[in-house]
């Protein structure tokens, strides 16, 4: 603290935005002091009278000073005088716009607003005596507090928006003003104080403080927040800190006062002898300068000690100097308790928590024993004052440090132990233990540290050392003790021995890791400080005090905030595996490493055969690929193998180190292993080298083994020549024939020997594959595979080729005529396909054929062609006829060949404009054709096109009547529309000719001598005698034939030989007879000789009975 007597009474301060200055309202000057040493800068003259404010403006260019003598004068930054303007009454506050800079002026009667821009100075009456006066941050409103207990806040241009009225009214006037911006600049005036703090962007709120002895806030609207704070005594003035988080209060009671910013009182900061007029918080610090009546101005360095309390990973602390938050360092949740009360104390063990107020202690427990819970509630409160310098809490009492003596007590406020040290204590905390009967450890200024239970009157001493206890922490297995003493040494003692087991300089606090025996940390000098068992102390950069250890997190008090820092354990575990300890590498690597740590702890425990340590490393770091390995060497131990070589040599080879491996290898005698590894590397020049002069079989291997990655590699003609070098053939001739080289692949065909089948028969594949058909036949022969030959030819369509095979090999026929006929089908060649299947003594395949060629030419409308086709099935039946089966099928497929001959001169009549055929040839045919269609009608064959050209043809040659029944069949079928019109009007005209046919037209039997009438219903026959009629192959008229049968007992060669006989001539009284005979037996002879060809073909394959003829009297004969 410093403090300045200048003789005058303080009535104003101001500081400089920058802190650098303080600018003093003392009698009729204005003092600038230098707020780092304190000396008085300048004194400033230009008031004639007491001056009673001073404001400083925002961007730190000029302040004002305002007087009794009713001026107002504009200073600049370098102390100079600029403008000087008055009122009419004494100037009482002046205060900065702290955005537009704007000056507010406010006297006794009114109050003016000013600014650089202006040339003269807006001024607006007023009711009452203004006292204070303070802008909003945003510059937006001026808040005016009054003689008469009001309240006035007003815009920028004057207007007056809001009005507070007190309750007290002028027998509490409000007398001063102070405004606290968001980053600290403030102005101030003495007695009675108002100020406008934005706690929000949204709300501004107004502190009042007025000689009712009352504190009350507001909102801008004018709403009051919360109920007024009993003062009990005459503010004077009213300072925020920078960050608006406490207030600064003076006046009658003749000190400053600490108060939160809700208007709890939290100390006070200095006393003085006389009143404090005005006070004012340094921008940005925690200096506070306080001004009094009897001219005394005194500077206080507020230091806010931190009051806090850990456990294991909670860590409570105050804030704001009335609420406590409690922090879960790893999880980072955070809740906070508000007490409205100055926190002194705070002490927290497991789900307790004990927080010391002014008056009274409170204990908290959780709601749960959920270790992530974090609500507390109210367990016991103890209103008692206690004055303790540490404080304690157990799960049943609370413990009370006063120097040299410790009390125990029990929450409901009875003391039931009470311990008195041979010296101070400096440092104490539970270790822990059951429930009432927990373990304190404590440290004294003499160097004895002791150990308390709480259910214990008399303490052990662990051991007592030279220097002073500073900080203190026991291992978890509470054999280790670590000490931090007042040399700032680290000594760390075993417990049971009272050994020192080694020390360490430059430490402030310690800390044991609470998942590990053998790890403690220490801080000091701005390093972190980690030491593992006996090994040399790994450092790094931290600031701030170690007062946790747990695992990885190093929990790290610095100034007021309490950090988890998370620190990777690598140091110590790399020390651990210098000395290959690996499972106390592991034990470390557990409480926090990198990937790349946890990775190389598994290859130096696998390669230290460390199996189940690098096992448990590898599944941290997910490689699958070592697992496997491990897992394969587990399974062999447990099958008996022990050779260590062998498996370090399998670890050597999965990372990497292929020559350490194959030293290995060869020393446990596994040659094999190590070529297999080169091989598979494809490191062939260093299996040559390992192999040296090793058995020919195992080079032919790795030869072998190179083609195949030469293969892999895409290198196929080297691959090629290494598959021959090695002798594998078909691997080379696989990769020669799949990229074509025809060249190589015929001179290795050549070098091949015959009796190398499969090779040859690759080769020949891969020719044939590539269209050189002439080296696979060279090939073939040299194999003397004839039919592969014969297969090559019949593919490659080579008939001549195989035909000629054939000749020599006959035993091939069939498989070559089998698919030349194939091929001559598919070539639209059928009558030699006919042949060729014929000769391969196919007749099914030929007849196959020609049944499909008949099927194409009937649906194609080639009728004519379809009838020679039938002709050739019936002449084929006929040649192959074994039966009955096949001689039915000879005569359906003659029939079938006589109507699509008929039917093709139907349909060329229908189709085409004009017909080569005579109406009377045209009437035949249709009236032959109507005959056979009784029954099943052909395929292709319409019978509206064959009743038709018959209607037409008989209307044409006088058979009305046969017209007549064929129009009327007709109307019973579905008629081309083409053929509609003409066939209805044909219909009607035919009905106007004479109901029969014409003579002319009527055929007559030349067995019976009946005429037979042109439709008849059973068919080309007589009606009479049934005898078949026999037509012209041209004009199907009937011609005078008689078919006849041989009697029984005439054979065949007889009935032959009559046929030839000549006609006998008679006499002149039968010369009509006998020509009419003559004619007939003429026509006969000729039917005669047409049998005889027809017996001579079917001679040896017709029995006679189905030699139909019928028989003539014995006189025609």
């Amino acid at each position: 603290m410093k403090a300045v007597a200048c003789g005058h009474s303080i009535y104003d301060l101001a500081f400089k935005p920058d802190g650098s200055q303080l600018i003093v309202a003392a009698g009729n000057r204005v003092l600038v002091y230098d707020t780092a040493d304190g000396t008085l800068i300048q004194p400033l003259k230009g008031h004639k009278d007491t001056v009673y404010c001073v404001a400083y403006a925002k961007d730190g260019k000029r302040f004002a000073s305002g007087s009794a003598d009713k001026s107002i004068i504009i200073w600049t930054s370098k102390l100079e005088g600029i403008l000087k303007y008055t009122h009419n009454d004494s100037i009482q506050c002046v205060a900065y716009n702290p955005v537009t800079h704007q000056l507010a002026s406010c006297s006794s009667g009114d109050f003016g607003l000013w600014s650089p821009e202006q040339k003269s100075v807006s001024k607006h009456k007023v009711s009452s005596k203004i006292t204070c006066c303070g802008w909003t941050n945003d510059g937006q409103y001026l808040a005016l507090g009054m003689m008469s207990g009001v309240v006035s806040i007003r815009n920028k241009n004057g207007e007056e928006k809001v009005k507070i009225e007190r309750p007290g009214g002028s027998s509490s006037p409000i007398w001063s003003i102070c405004y606290m911006c968001t980053d600290a600049s403030f102005h101030s005036r003495s007695l009675k104080s108002l100020l406008i703090t934005r706690l929000d962007e949204h709300h501004d709120i107004l502190a009042v403080a007025d000689w009712g002895q009352r504190l009350s806030f507001y909102q801008l609207s004018g709403k009051q927040i919360g109920k007024d704070r009993q003062l009990n005594f005459d503010p004077c003035c009213v300072s925020y800190f920078s960050k608006g988080e406490y207030i600064v209060m003076g006046g009658s009671d003749k000190q400053a006062s600490l108060y939160t910013k809700d208007g709890v009182r939290l100390g006070t900061i200095g006393e003085q002898n006389s009143w404090v007029w005005t006070c004012r918080v340094k921008p940005d610090s925690n200096y506070v300068v306080v001004g009094c009546q009897d001219g005394t101005i005194a500077f206080f360095q507020l230091i806010f000690s931190t009051v806090h309390g850990l456990y294991k990973d909670r860590y409570a602390y105050r804030d704001s100097m009335t609420d406590v938050i409690v922090q879960h360092l790893i999880t980072e949740q955070k809740v906070r308790i508000k007490c409205r009360e100055l926190v002194k104390k705070i002490a927290i063990y497991r789900s307790r928590l004990a927080i010391q107020l002014p008056e009274k202690i409170l204990i908290y427990e959780l709601y749960s024993d959920d270790s992530s819970d974090m609500h507390y509630r109210v367990k016991e409160k103890i209103c008692r004052r206690f004055e303790c310098n540490l404080l304690v809490v157990c799960s049943q009492h609370i413990i009370l440090c006063q120097e040299k003596r410790l009390q125990c007590l029990s929450f409901t406020s009875v003391k039931e132990k009470e311990w008195i040290m041979e010296s101070l204590i400096r440092y104490i905390k539970v270790i822990g233990g059951p429930p009432g009967r927990e373990g304190l450890l404590v440290g004294l200024k003499n160097g004895a540290i002791l150990k308390i239970f709480v259910d214990n009157p008399f303490p052990i001493t662990l051991l007592k050392q030279n220097t002073s206890v500073r900080c203190l922490d026991m291992s978890t297995s509470r054999s280790k003790l670590a000490v931090v003493d007042e040399h700032n040494t680290c000594l760390v003692y075993d417990i049971h021995t009272k050994e020192l087991l080694f020390q360490e300089p430059n430490a402030n606090s310690v800390a044991w890791n609470t998942q590990c025996e053998d790890m403690l940390c220490f801080s000091g000098s701005g390093y972190l400080n980690i030491k593992a068992s006996n090994f040399p102390v790994h450092q790094q950069k931290l600031q701030g005090f170690v007062v946790g250890y747990n695992g990885s997190k190093i929990f790290c008090l610095h100034v007021y905030s309490m950090a988890a820092v998370e620190v990777p354990q690598s140091a110590p575990m790399y020390q651990y595996l210098e000395r290959r300890m690996f499972k106390e590498a592991y034990q470390i690597a557990c409480l926090g490493v990198t990937d790349s740590d946890w990775r190389d702890l598994a290859t130096e425990a696998l390669e230290g055969l460390d199996f189940d340590t690098a096992k448990k490393a590898f599944i941290r770091v997910r490689d699958l690929r070592y697992l496997e390995l491990i897992n394969s060497i587990e399974e062999r131990k447990k099958r008996g193998e022990s050779n260590s070589e062998l498996f370090l040599a399998d670890v050597y080879a999965y990372q990497g180190k292929f020559h350490e491996a194959a030293k290995l290898y060869k020393r446990s005698g596994h040659d094999n292993r190590a070529l297999t590894m080169y091989t598979d590397l494809r490191m062939f020049e260093y299996a040559k080298d390992f192999l040296a002069s090793a058995d020919p079989k195992d080079t032919k291997l790795l030869m072998k083994k190179q083609a195949d990655w030469a293969k892999n590699s895409k290198e196929p003609r080297a691959a090629a020549d290494m598959y021959l070098t090695a002798g594998e053939n078909m691997k080379a001739i696989e990769i020669i024939g799949e990229h074509g080289w025809v060249d190589m692949l015929i001179d290795l065909a050549r070098k091949l020997d015959k009796a190398e089948r499969e090779p040859l028969a690759r080769c020949a594949e891969f020719f044939k594959k590539l269209d050189h058909h002439g080296y696979a036949a060279e090939t073939y022969s040299k194999m003397g595979d004839l039919k592969a030959l014969l297969q090559l030819h019949i593919e490659a369509r080579h008939w001549d080729e195989a035909f000629s095979l054939v000749e020599k090999h006959p035993q091939f026929k069939d498989d070559v005529y089998v698919p030349y006929a194939q091929w001559l089908a598919e070539n639209d060649r059928f009558e030699e396909a006919q042949k060729a299947f014929h000769k391969a003594g196919r007749q099914a395949e030929a007849v196959k054929v020609l049944e499909q060629l008949t099927h194409n030419a009937v649906v194609e409308s080639r009728f004519n062609d379809a009838s020679y086709y039938y002709w050739m099935l019936s002449m084929q039946c006929l040649d192959i006829a074994r039966g009955v089966c096949m001689l039915k099928k000879f005569h359906s497929f003659q029939h079938l060949a006589e109507l699509y001959h008929v039917y093709h001169s139907i349909h060329r009549y229908m189709v085409e404009p004009f017909s080569s055929n005579m109406p009377e040839t045209l009437f035949n045919l249709s009236r032959f054709l109507f005959h056979n269609l009784t029954k099943d009608i052909p395929l292709g064959i319409s019978k509206v096109y064959t009743l038709y050209a018959l209607a037409k043809q008989s209307k044409a040659l006088g058979a009305y009547k046969v017209a007549r029944h064929a129009f009327e069949k007709l109307q019973g079928l579905k008629i081309p529309a083409r053929f509609q019109e003409s066939m209805e009007l044909s219909c009607l005209t035919v009905r106007s000719k004479p109901y029969h046919d014409s003579e002319e037209l009527i055929p007559m039997c030349f067995r019976c001598s009946t005429n037979n009438p042109l439709l008849n219903n059973q068919g080309n026959v007589c009606v009479n005698c049934r005898q078949p009629f026999i037509f012209s192959a041209s004009s199907y008229e009937v011609l005078p034939l008689v078919q006849f049968y041989l009697e029984e007992g005439i054979t065949d060669e007889e009935a032959v030989s009559l046929i030839d006989l000549e006609v006998p001539r008679a006499d002149r009284k039968t010369a009509r007879w006998q020509e009419m005979s003559s004619g007939v037996c003429c026509f006969t002879h000729c039917f005669f000789y047409t049998s005889k060809m027809i017996c001579h073909r079917i001679k040896k394959k017709v029995p006679k009975t189905y030699l139909k003829v019928y028989n003539i009297s014995k006189e025609v004969e």
